[in-house]
């Protein structure tokens, strides 16, 4: 099997064909416009169309006021874990949660657990991805939480002994379900989406190297496919590690620049393919892709100082439109639409392919991530993952406006 060696800029060795590559990442979200609008409740329509009959793009947009705060708060929604529990934890600033995302042409309506549990009743849906995947689901389930609170399940070859909650951290799988709805919803750990195996260290210790098997998807989500009828996959900062790239198909041996957003790439190219030749999946499944989450560090990363202490979202004038996370978005978004008009044009294809732009709304929110206010590390600034409540609850008024065109 051929074997290709990717190289980011915090770890480097010589070996294998690709060459020594300096990816210089600037950890600074991407522009807004603010404003003091206050925005109503549109919690029962749809987003709306614009004036000339084109959909409206509700991912073109901006952050706006909105004194209405957060739909749930960390004392009634139980399902928080730990370490997402800003307030919990010490911080005391509220301000951030007084922003809504406006779509610039249309409104984006809150979330509605009435009108989501509807669409969803007798159905199973996955979070597939890193550990800003579970972030993600952890925020739905602190939406739903006025409706109603998912009792987890376990797994066929876990131990009857074994406790779950809400703070495990999920390595593999784990099941939640909503009894009363008739609803379930997995979160299956897969921090690239293909196969990828940590390479052994010295004297046992973790190297953070893996080689990524980029033509063979991770079974841990593989053989769930299957039972799933949404399937929301995620991911990208574990691609920012030197690892090991492998693929089946022969790779011209004269590359000499295999970057991070090729191994990106390929993953999801693999992650696509898979499904949309997947005989055992049900022929309406859904497949979303949500795009790179930017994480906003400052003055250094995770163990050389890097902090997050902002607490609005940045002005225009403060943010750099040359973010590499945009770049790593848009590898996300060729292969999804290259896979939608594939499957348009295939002659009774009913699988479906959406997208969940987050990254540039994201990026304008360098202001609702835990940093210091976290528990699961001490000493280091967590300006990856995202307090709930917190930005990333938008995320979910997007997955509900996505659940809705598909009713279409």
């Amino acid at each position: 099997m051929d074997q290709i060696v990717r190289r980011t800029p915090f770890l480097s060795c010589s070996v294998g064909v690709s060459t020594l590559l300096y990816l210089h990442f600037i950890y600074s979200p991407g522009p807004s416009r603010l404003s003091s609008q206050h925005v109503p409740d549109h919690s029962n329509v749809l987003v709306q169309q614009q004036k000339d009959g084109e959909k409206c793009d509700m991912y073109k947009g901006h952050w706006v006021r909105d004194f209405n705060g957060s739909l749930y708060t960390n004392f009634n929604c139980t399902t928080i874990p730990k370490s997402k529990n800003c307030f919990k934890n010490g911080r005391r600033d509220r301000d951030f949660l007084n922003w809504r995302w406006k779509p610039d042409r249309c409104e984006l309506p809150r979330f509605n657990p009435k009108t989501f549990f509807q669409i969803v009743k007798g159905k199973k849906m996955a979070f597939i991805g890193d550990s800003v995947a579970q972030n993600h689901m952890h925020s739905l389930f602190c939406l739903l939480s006025k409706e109603e609170t998912p009792v987890p399940l376990l797994e066929p070859n876990d131990s009857k002994n074994r406790i779950i909650d809400f703070n495990d951290s999920v390595t593999s799988s784990q099941t939640w379900h909503f009894p009363s709805h008739d609803f379930t919803v997995m979160g299956l750990r897969s921090n690239f989406l293909v196969k990828a195996e940590e390479r052994s260290a010295i004297h046992g210790s973790d190297s953070f190297m893996y080689n990524l098997n980029l033509d063979k998807v991770d079974d841990i989500w593989a053989q769930k496919l299957p039972s799933l009828d949404y399937a929301i996959f995620s991911g990208g900062h574990w691609f920012f590690r030197p690892n090991f790239l492998y693929q089946g198909i022969r790779i011209d041996p004269n590359v000499t620049d295999l970057a991070l957003g090729f191994s990106l790439r390929m993953s999801y190219r693999a992650v696509l393919n898979y499904i949309n030749e997947c005989k055992d999946c049900k022929e309406g499944i859904v497949t979303i892709i949500r795009t790179f989450a930017p994480s906003h560090f400052e003055n250094g990363f995770w163990n050389d100082g890097g902090s997050c202490n902002r607490t609005r979202p940045l002005p225009e004038l403060d943010i750099s439109w040359g973010s590499r996370f945009l770049e790593l978005r848009s590898f996300q978004m060729e292969e999804i639409e290259r896979f939608r008009r594939y499957v348009t044009r295939k002659k009774g294809g009913k699988k479906r392919f959406e997208v969940m732009d987050v990254t540039r709304a994201t990026q304008m929110r360098p202001d609702g991530h835990p940093g210091l206010y976290l528990n699961w590390t001490k000493g280091y600034n967590d300006c990856l993952h995202w307090c709930l409540p917190g930005p990333i609850d938008a995320w979910n008024d997007f997955l509900l406006a996505i659940l809705k065109k598909e009713m279409i």
